[in-house]
This record gives C-alpha cells, structure tokens and sequence, in this order.
C-alpha cells in the first residue's frame, strides 16, 4: 500500500472515530441536564444497539450488493450528520429517541463500510489493518481532550452539559460525508449473489451452540454487556455530577489505556490462554464498577481514574479475546457468520437489555429537590447493580466454561 492511500484510510478512520467519541460520550450529561429522565438516558443510548441490530441487513441486502462502498459511506454521513444536528436542537424524549435512532441507522452501518474500504486496498491485513484502525481510537481521544480543553475554554465552560458537542459530531460528518467520495474505490462484493437473512445476522452460526463452552460464552456474552452498558450510559452524567473537570478528557484516557493493553494481548494470550484473558476482562469490569462506587473527588479520586484506566482490559481482554476465540472454533465456511452472531448478541441485545435496565437503575435512585425535580443521584449504589451482575457473571462462566484445548496447551508451554 502506497503513502498517499494509506494516509487517505488513516484519516477516513481518525473521523469515523472522532465523530462517535464527539457526541456518544457525553450525551448523558447533556440529556440529564435538560430534564431527560435516567430511561430516557437508557432509551437514548439504546438506539446505537438497536442500529447494530438492524445495520447488517443494510450493509448485506443493499451496500454489498449495489454500490461502492465509499459512495455509501458518503451518503450515510452526510444524512447522518443531518439527523444528528437535528437530534442536538431536540428537548422532548420521544421525539430524541426517534431522530437519535435515524442517526444511528446511518452511522453504524459506517463501521462495516470503513473497515470494507480499508481491507480493500490492503495486501497483507494482519500488517497494514492494526496501524491504519489505531488512528479511530486516537479520533475518539482527540475528540474528548477537543471537548475537555478546546471547547471547554473558548466556548463554555459546562460545553458538555450542552448540546455543542452533539453539533461539534454532526459537522465532523458532514467533513467525512464529502471525504468519502475521494476515497479509493470499493465496488460491491456481492453483485448478483444471493444473500439470505440467516447470513447477515450470522444465523449459521447456531449450530456452534450445540457445543457447551461456545454456548456458555454467547450467553456469558449477553449477559456481560448489560452491565457493560451502565458505564457507557452513564459514566459520563455521573463523573460530571461529582465535580470531575473536563470529565470528557479524563475518560479518553480509558481508550488510551486500551492502545496499551491491545499491544499486549499476544503477551496475556500466550501466558493465560483464553479463559482466564476473558475471565480478567470480565473480572475488570466488576473491579471498576466498585471503584466507581466507592470512589470520591476528594482522596479517594485515585479510583475514578484507576476505575476509567481498566478500559483497556474490559474492552480488550473480553471483546477482542472474544472475536479469537470465535474465530479458531468456527469452521472457516462459517467464520463471518459467527462473528456477526458474536456482534449481534453482545452489541446488539445485550446492549438494548443492559440500557434499559441502566436507566431504570438509575430513575430509581435519583434524587428530588423540594420543587419536585431532579438534584442529584445515590451513585454508589447505582454502579453496585452492574458490579453484582459482573460478578455472578465471572462465577458463572469459570465454572462452565471450558478452555479450548489448543490454547490450553499453548499457554501450559510458555
């Protein structure tokens, strides 16, 4: 791959990310701020989970099969950038949640779409991928350190209790949107070859089940991601109401930290095998979950930041361990269908489980002011919720699951 395409793919990733960690991060705050309610917050967030439901029949049924990618890619942004301006000058939750919902039915089907251009122009994809994906994670920490230090300065000082970064996304999506149609051309993969809906939600996949351990871990999966889907509901809401300044900045840490922690999978693989890197995944999140709870401003702050530095290995060491884990047992005919399987029970419905419950959780632990709204949360028991289900869910998957035989033997000779 040349300088000039490699270049054109780094920046093509640098704002995809940058677009999401511009608005997903703080919409909690901002929503809490105008009145939303925590199932309104929960509902909000679930829209992107819903998306990742629905999206694959978009990129399978019509991208694949009719146009070239980067056009598609264009066109999503741009309408996507449409919807979430819109979004950003809404105030009644019904009416969020749908506009949101357009949005996300836009934006993820990007996500495929990005990774479908880059592939494309890549010879060698174990090589040229990772160097080329990493500038996403750094747009999404670019975006947060804009939030908590550039908009934060020279427009408002609570710029995330506010709409401006849901707007400061949208423009980055118009930028991407015309971006796009310069990128290298990516025709469709699947002209005139029939798809079938068991394919693109990776229903071939199922037969997979009939295997104990990879039955334990699409359930183990599932049930993972609803307390999962707490922090990124509302870790944002929650470090802004304790006084944390430039929240938005200090969480990227949490994406650096997975940087990090991406470099050292092969290390933790080869030493643990795949149970016990999966179990320290999941462990983590129970382990930032308390830090959370019984953490404060004053000094005890360590554990906030500790608690947003496990990122790394909660994401990491279960969702990337997860994706190898899927990918050596699945026959190599049923590889993709078993990845999208793993992507629609953890992102797609355990998110939209794991939202709602969130927002129930955390309606029921609000706090009223004498005029009858809402001044504040119980927070410490609100992260405890997740961090019991985190647990149970550990106990649960070290005593069914079952390490597969080549990376037991593998980590045994290291």
């Amino acid at each position: 791959m040349n300088l000039k395409t490699r270049v054109e793919l780094s920046t093509m990733m640098f704002l995809e990310f940058f677009i999401w960690g511009a608005w997903y991060v703080t919409m909690s705050t901002y929503l809490t701020k105008i009145g939303f309610e925590g199932t309104d917050v929960g509902n909000a967030y679930s829209t992107v989970a819903w998306a990742a439901i629905v999206s694959p029949f978009f990129v399978g049924m019509v991208a694949d099969r009719f146009f070239a990618a980067q056009r598609v890619l264009g066109v999503m942004h741009l309408l996507g950038g449409l919807l979430l301006y819109w979004a950003s000058t809404i105030v009644t939750p019904g009416e969020f949640f749908w506009v949101l919902l357009g949005y996300a039915l836009c934006y993820t089907p990007t996500l495929a779409l990005t990774n479908a251009i880059a592939f494309n122009q890549m010879k060698n994809p174990e090589k040229e991928f990772p160097p080329i994906r990493v500038l996403g994670t750094l747009g999404w920490i670019v975006a947060g350190l804009a939030i908590a230090h550039i908009l934060t300065r020279f427009i408002a000082k609570d710029v995330e209790a506010t709409a401006i970064p849901m707007r400061m996304a949208a423009i980055a999506s118009f930028v991407l949107g015309v971006y796009s149609f310069f990128l290298p051309d990516t025709p469709p993969k699947s002209v005139g070859k029939k798809v079938t809906v068991g394919e693109i939600l990776g229903l071939d996949a199922l037969k997979l089940m009939k295997d104990r351990s990879f039955a334990v871990f699409m359930i183990g999966s599932l049930l993972v991601c609803i307390p999962l889907a707490f922090y990124y509901s509302f870790a944002n809401a929650f470090f802004n109401e304790v006084g944390m300044e430039g929240a938005a900045g200090k969480m990227s840490f949490g994406q650096m930290s997975e940087v990090v922690f991406m470099l050292l999978m092969p290390f933790f693989l080869g030493r643990l095998g795949i149970k016990k890197t999966l179990l320290l995944g999941m462990l983590a999140w129970f382990v930032r979950y308390l830090f959370f709870g019984y953490g404060n401003m004053g000094t005890l702050a360590f554990m906030f930041y500790l608690g947003i530095l496990l990122h790394g290995i909660c994401y990491d060491f279960f969702f990337v361990t997860g994706q190898i884990y899927v990918e050596k047992e699945a026959p190599k005919a049923i590889q993709a269908s078993a990845q999208g399987f793993f992507a629609l029970v953890s992102y797609g419905v355990g998110m939209v489980i794991g939202n709602n419950i969130a927002g129930l959780v955390v309606n029921h632990y609000q706090v009223m002011d004498a005029a009858g709204k809402v001044s504040g949360h119980l927070w410490r028991p609100i992260w405890i919720v997740p961090a019991v289900m985190a647990a149970v869910v550990v106990v649960l998957f070290a005593l069914f699951f079952r390490e597969p035989a080549k990376s037991r033997n593998n980590a045994a000779a290291q």
